[in-house]
């Protein structure tokens, strides 16, 4: 059975006919013939996939023939040295290239120049079509999202990072300069990578068309296998197909990916047992506790008992309402209250008797 990383095998008879009909194409139409004169159209590698990838997936490629000339068009954005301005920052970076022995002229923006001067969405704009290729300082490369915005990252032509510390800066820029990146999305099953130029030769340009597949076949995260077709095209012509994998592939990258699903599930197993584990013992340790709080003897605590009393609530004089007074008289001394209700009794007098007695 094959190796899921096996590089996949070009003819290079059926390169070189591509290549040779593409010059072809662009000598003989008068429009690409005036760009070809300025080294014009980009030669460009379709590559379609079995499968969707699910994660997106950017492989940097080293190319033996460079895409741009020393004079090409590269950004390079670098921090705000500490005491400098922006112009002392941009010539101390330049004489820094220059001494590591970098060939290619470089335009370098200092990330405070970044944020005052190109802050217009037009001065972005002009600077994204100025420029073919941007750099970065890895020092700032966090902080550049929020200040180019989304278009950078939409025409393909994000910063690459750059350690500008490093003791071989010029042969790592070199390797950005001259090659090329390819960005595999997960949102479909095409992807396309810039491999030469018009103003190369077809030799050149034979080599980097085997370079780039080859490295995309080893780097690329779901085997070598899983590359459908590829295609060479230019901007304007038709895409003429170099490499086209038969059916035998499809059970490889099957293979492959119930792989990778067996390992992805063994690993959810080891954490799955490791936290059950974990569980386990809190809950023996939990179990223990309460055994031990229920063999605990509880302690008598006396009852406090209070010595003194509690004082009544006073109610101050202003809470106070005055009861009116009654509507008697002034002569009245006695209230209500103070009277009882008698029963009264006539008085015995001799004319009372004598009265009796006549009335019987």
């Amino acid at each position: 059975m094959e190796s899921p990383r096996d590089e996949l095998e070009l003819d290079r008879s059926q390169v070189n006919k591509a290549v040779q009909a593409l010059q072809a194409y662009l000598k003989s139409s008068s429009l690409s013939q005036k760009l070809f004169e300025n080294d014009g159209q980009a030669i460009s590698l379709l590559l379609t996939l079995w499968k969707i990838p699910r994660k997106e997936q950017t492989i940097r490629i080293s190319l033996p023939h460079g895409l741009r000339t020393e004079s090409g068009d590269v950004c390079l954005f670098t921090r705000d040295e500490p005491k400098m301005t922006s112009e002392q920052t941009v010539r101390f970076y330049k004489k820094l290239l220059t001494e590591r022995g970098l060939k290619n002229a470089i335009e370098v923006i200092p990330f405070n120049m970044l944020k005052t001067e190109y802050k217009p969405f037009e001065a972005k704009r002009r600077l994204l079509g100025n420029f073919d290729l941007f750099l970065s300082d890895a020092r700032i490369r966090r902080r550049l999202p929020s200040h180019i915005g989304k278009h950078f990252y939409e025409r393909k032509k994000a910063p690459l990072s750059v350690d500008l510390e490093s003791k071989h800066l010029a042969r790592d820029m070199e390797r950005l300069i001259q090659g090329t990146s390819l960005t595999v999305s997960n949102k479909g099953s095409c992807c396309m990578v810039r491999v030469a130029h018009s103003g190369m030769t077809a030799d050149e340009m034979v080599e980097n068309v085997m370079t780039a597949v080859s490295t995309i076949s080893a780097k690329l995260t779901m085997t070598g296998k899983n590359i459908k077709i590829i295609h060479l095209k230019s901007q304007n012509s038709v895409a003429l197909p170099i490499y086209t994998s038969d059916l035998s592939h499809l059970p490889v990258v099957e293979e492959a990916r119930k792989k990778a699903r067996s390992t992805k599930g063994a690993q959810k197993r080891k954490r799955e047992s490791k936290n059950t584990e974990v569980s386990d013992l809190k809950t023996k340790e939990t179990v223990e506790e309460k055994e031990s709080e229920e063999e605990e003897i509880p302690q008598l605590v006396p009852i406090e008992i209070p010595t003194k009393k509690p004082k009544r609530e006073t109610i101050s004089k202003k809470g106070l309402k005055k009861v009116p007074k009654p509507a008697a008289g002034k002569g009245l001394k006695k209230t209500v209250k103070d009277t009882k209700l008698t029963k009264k009794t006539p008085k015995v007098t001799a004319r009372n008797l004598r009265r009796k007695a006549k009335d019987k």
